[in-house]
């Protein structure tokens, strides 16, 4: 095999509470090159969240300048805050020959899909139903009530752009889950090594 001159740029997408946060770690620990695309975002930190390894944390108006400046291939507004996914940062990581995992929603995925030149392999993880999101938003005991809600109603919005994306999976287990993104990632491998 060849060195690979084409980084691999995956993209997972999913109704919230899906799953892909835990699936894009087990991403990263199997394979070492991959990079997580850290966001811009206008929302505040969790409790767990490491400003620069989670996302990077930015006022509204730093932001908008941003936009401004063109410093974004992606931004979108998703239940009040901003996420952007920044070039520079993209480019860098591609000069360093690095794979990269975007964990960004449709419209995120929309915008990213106009730059042809970016080597996209798009996925979209569902869960088995609504009631079983619910349920996982609950269980995993990071948003409030009224957030859960929102969440849901936007699960179905969320659900129709699954047609836009080359993969769709079903996240109702998670071992499964991830052996079917590890044969898709292996797959793409195969091919720019060729």
């Amino acid at each position: 095999m060849t060195k690979r001159d084409e980084s691999i740029l995956l993209i997972l997408s999913s109704p919230s509470g899906a799953g892909k946060t835990t699936i894009s770690k087990k991403i990263q620990q199997k394979f070492q090159n991959f990079k997580i695309s850290v966001s811009h975002t206008t929302r505040e930190p969790r409790t767990n969240e490491i400003n620069g390894i989670d996302y990077l944390f930015i006022d509204r108006d730093k932001f908008k300048q941003k936009i401004k400046n063109k410093d974004f291939y992606e931004h979108a507004k998703i239940f009040d805050n901003y996420y952007g996914t920044s070039r520079e940062s993209i480019k860098k990581l591609t000069k360093q020959n690095h794979d990269i995992l975007f964990d960004i929603d449709w419209q995120g995925t929309q915008q990213l899909s106009k730059y042809k030149e970016l080597n996209l392999i798009k996925i979209f993880i569902l869960p088995p139903n609504k009631k079983e999101l619910e349920k996982r938003l609950y269980e995993r005991n990071q948003d409030t009530k009224k957030t859960v809600v929102n969440r849901l109603k936007c699960f179905e919005e969320d659900s129709l752009h699954w047609n836009e994306y080359d993969y769709v999976i079903i996240n109702d287990n998670l071992e499964n889950c991830f052996s079917q993104i590890e044969s898709i990632i292996t797959l793409h491998k195969t091919k720019t090594d060729l």
